[in-house]
């Protein structure tokens, strides 16, 4: 039989938080819901995966990977693995509270939302190199990709399973995943859950991540708006500075029929560079629309996704 909901926790270098954060989720849920936990240990060096099997439990599944991937693919491993009608992800530092995953559920559920995200609302981390540059990037991410939550960063979400699988957590995109979500249409609310300090270990996350944001929200940006025409941006970028070289060099060949000097003028090298670099972007947008077509052909997929189909009575006319 399969559990109601899979909890999937990716951890890197966790030892000490290992049993009380299983022995928290098993209280939480424990008579509540039928569940499974999943472990998924993104190559820790240190006693992580000797705690995760020391501890014994009919509901607990341990994913070691061969290095660490980092936590997007780490994700994707546990969620590939888990069985349960809905997911629940949580980080492996006891920051987020398990209590909260059967509030999540039942909203989720009755609702009928395709994602219950948590918001931090009372975050216990510092404020210069935690709390501010998230709210920085929650405010960029808010108003750049369309999707209207306050907190894009807290790991505690519960999905569908179908949408859970659908994700595609690559690179560094689990930052992404309400973004995400949205591109497959999913419906998304987002609630308030508890937060608790760090008690063991320390944080992963440094101000290094800001870059790694801003080159992911370009790929999200690119995602939402030219997945399925990329033709759209690259053939009209590629047109406009076809053009604006074509202009150029036209006027300097008037300028030549009358007689003047154009050899040596900086401009003949933009017009040419312009109309170079205004074909090349065309035929990467050939290039990639193609690539497109075939990604979506070659796995028999559509590039829609149907949330619900309603049958009519049918109704017979008599003459």
């Amino acid at each position: 039989m399969k559990p109601k909901i899979s909890v999937v926790v990716s951890v890197f270098n966790e030892e000490e938080n290992i049993k009380p954060q299983i022995d928290q989720i098993a209280t939480a849920l424990e008579g509540v819901v039928s569940y499974e936990i999943i472990y998924v240990d993104d190559g820790s060096s240190d006693n992580t995966v000797k705690e995760l099997h020391e501890h014994p439990s009919e509901y607990l599944r341990v994913i070691e990977l061969k290095k660490n991937y980092g936590q997007s693919l780490a994700l994707m491993a546990g969620i590939d693995h888990a069985s349960g009608a809905f997911i629940a992800t949580m980080d492996g530092d006891l920051q987020n509270d398990a209590s909260d995953i059967p509030v999540l559920l039942e909203l989720a559920e009755k609702g009928d939302w395709d994602m219950v995200a948590g918001n931090r609302a009372n975050r216990k981390d510092g404020m210069f190199l935690r709390k501010i540059p998230s709210r920085i990037a929650n405010y960029i991410i808010r108003n750049t990709a369309g999707v209207n939550l306050k907190d894009y960063g807290c790991a505690l979400k519960v999905f569908k399973s179908e949408l859970a699988k659908d994700l595609g957590l690559y690179g560094e995109l689990h930052r992404f995943i309400p973004v995400l979500a949205h591109l497959e249409g999913a419906r998304i609310t987002q609630i308030d859950v508890k937060h608790h300090p760090r008690k063991f270990g320390t944080s992963k996350y440094g101000l290094n991540r800001t870059f790694k944001v801003i080159s992911d929200l370009l790929l999200m940006l690119f995602f939402k708006k030219y997945m399925q025409k990329p033709m759209h941006l690259f053939g009209n970028l590629g047109v406009l500075l076809f053009s604006i070289g074509l202009i150029i060099n036209f006027y300097l060949g008037i300028l030549k029929l009358l007689g003047h000097d154009i050899w040596g003028k900086p401009i003949l090298l933009l017009g040419l560079m312009l109309v170079i670099g205004g074909i090349q972007f065309i035929t990467i947008g050939i290039i990639v629309e193609i690539q497109m077509r075939t990604y979506f052909e070659s796995q028999h997929k559509r590039p829609y996704k149907i949330r619900k189909i309603t049958s009519g009575k049918l109704v017979q006319i008599e003459n």
